[in-house]
């Protein structure tokens, strides 16, 4: 693990640095081949910094919402910069409005866009492994295998090595300047970008010893993936089928 880099006086966190550099990266990306989708490669910079902004916005006020007592003892806490107290649906919500406006004000194709910002998506899982990686979270389950990893006084299950292999595969097959990979309906790439990336956290999240439980011992992060797989394929199902 290495969660700070010490520079003197400075401290700096590993894990948030990986996630910035991951994003610049993706969104570098995604800029690249933005054109091919018919999107204004600077487009791509202004509507993901507006994006995570809204985002910030929206999964801290309805995760206030929903703990509104706590709040209300201590109101200072609705500015903390603390990212537990978000909420991944509001997150979402604050997204998809963005999604939407940006797509009207700028008369672009609501899938074409997303096909344009599928590379962020890719990018950010590798990243995100990393950063895990660094700091220790998503740490797995003890195991005897030879490539297991001393973690938390075990021997552990690598699964941010996991993670960050099936998000490399993931990125690499579904490269967006492969010329192998074209599909004839937009929003098709993105949807694939989108269930590869909730296969992969459906599979590994069962070797994962910090996941959220839920009812009969479920795992919050695969129900979640269970959901957003199902929705993409039909989606994809839906897109394709229109080819004919």
């Amino acid at each position: 693990m290495l969660p700070t880099i010490h520079i003197g006086p400075l401290v700096i966190q590993v894990p948030g640095l990986l996630l910035l550099f991951g994003l610049w990266l993706g969104m570098s990306l995604a800029e690249k081949h933005s054109t091919r989708h018919g999107i204004q490669a600077n487009h791509v910079y202004s509507f993901t910094i507006a994006t995570l902004l809204c985002a910030a916005v929206s999964a801290r006020l309805i995760y206030v919402i929903r703990n509104l007592d706590n709040f209300l003892n201590s109101p200072a806490s609705i500015v903390s910069l603390n990212p537990g107290l978000l909420d991944p649906f509001g997150a979402l919500l604050g997204s998809s409005l963005v999604l939407i406006i940006f797509s009207r004000r700028n008369k672009y194709n609501l899938w074409a866009l997303l096909d344009a910002l599928a590379p962020i998506l890719a990018v950010l899982m590798i990243t995100i492994s990393l950063a895990n990686l660094a700091s220790g979270k998503g740490y797995g389950y003890p195991t005897r295998l030879p490539w297991a990893i001393p973690l938390f006084g075990a021997s552990r299950h690598p699964t941010q090595i996991y993670e960050l292999i099936a998000a490399g595969i993931v990125l690499a097959v579904l490269w967006p300047g492969n010329r192998r990979v074209q599909f004839q309906r937009t929003g098709v790439y993105a949807l694939c970008v989108i269930a590869a990336t909730a296969g992969c956290r459906l599979i590994f999240e069962a070797f994962r010893a910090d996941s959220d439980l839920i009812t009969g011992g479920l795992r919050s992060m695969q129900v979640t993936a269970w959901l957003v797989l199902a929705v993409s394929l039909w989606l994809i199902s839906r897109r394709t089928r229109q080819d004919g």
